[in-house]
């Protein structure tokens, strides 16, 4: 497996931990003047099989000067590089899991003429998304560009699950919800270890204690029971965790704390 990047970029830090005071975030996550914080898009590849499996596909490329300075996107580095980098190309790519189809996810699965990015592969993602996705209202709107997701239906890519399902033997989707009702993690069992990459369930290191949660999840609450109902699980296996915001790290393991967990990062 590899860690790819898609570049970074910057959101506001109180949006990002919600309820929790600046005054203990920001030890952890230092903003910028505009209040805003450091964040990556991170994919990541599996190769299992013969398969070339990308869960996510980056950071939507198409939102013009205005939206590049919004959201102080930098592409420093891209998905495209990173798969070169070990020899592949986007037609090598047999399956894409969209975790949700938010843009700072899925925003690479079109091109710039709006054709699918990944032309042989099938594009995964929850039936309970795909919903939303359609049926947006004035709460979600914004972070659905049609151009992401439309061209992939229209071509008849996307395969579309209900529920925890097993994708090849060993790897998994599994609903995640709270940051929204549709997103799904993956999970990949190999030889007696576990990887997890946790989607916006965990968006960085920092946000693993349980009242961390994002003001953008719509569900917060359901964001705290689905962390209660996993994180000990995959504590409990030493799952090497995936997350894919955090700026620095892109592997780390569960800590059990006295008020629940924190992630500590691998080499």
């Amino acid at each position: 497996m590899y860690s790819l990047t898609d570049g970074q970029f910057r959101l506001d830090g109180g949006a990002m931990f919600g309820s929790v005071p600046k005054v203990l975030w920001e030890r952890v996550a230092p903003a910028d003047l505009d209040n805003r914080i450091r964040l990556r898009i991170n994919p990541l590849l599996i190769r299992l099989d013969g398969q070339n499996i990308l869960v996510e596909t980056g950071m939507w490329d198409r939102g013009g000067p205005k939206f590049e300075d919004m959201y102080a996107l930098e592409r420093d580095e891209t998905v495209f590089r990173g798969l070169r980098e070990v020899g592949l190309d986007p037609e090598d790519i047999h399956l894409v899991i969209n975790t949700h189809l938010h843009f700072d996810h899925c925003g690479r699965n079109t091109g710039l003429t709006g054709e699918p990015t990944f032309p042989n592969a099938r594009y995964v993602v929850q039936r309970r998304e795909l919903e939303d996705a359609l049926h947006t209202h004035e709460r979600n709107r914004a972070s659905y560009i049609p151009e992401t997701f439309m061209p992939i239906l229209g071509a008849g890519l996307f395969e579309v699950v209900e529920g925890e399902t097993e994708l090849l033997p060993g790897l998994s989707v599994l609903p995640l919800p709270g940051h929204n009702l549709g997103q799904q993690g993956v999970v990949l069992r190999s030889g007696g270890d576990t990887l997890v990459y946790c989607a916006d369930l965990v968006p960085t290191l920092a946000h693993a204690p349980y009242p961390y949660i994002m003001g953008y999840d719509l569900y917060p609450v359901t964001t705290l029971e689905t962390r209660k109902a996993y994180l000990p699980v995959w504590h409990e296996e030493g799952a090497v965790v995936c997350t894919p915001h955090d700026p620095d790290v892109a592997f780390a393991r569960l800590v059990e704390g006295k008020r629940g967990y924190t992630l500590q990062g691998l080499d």
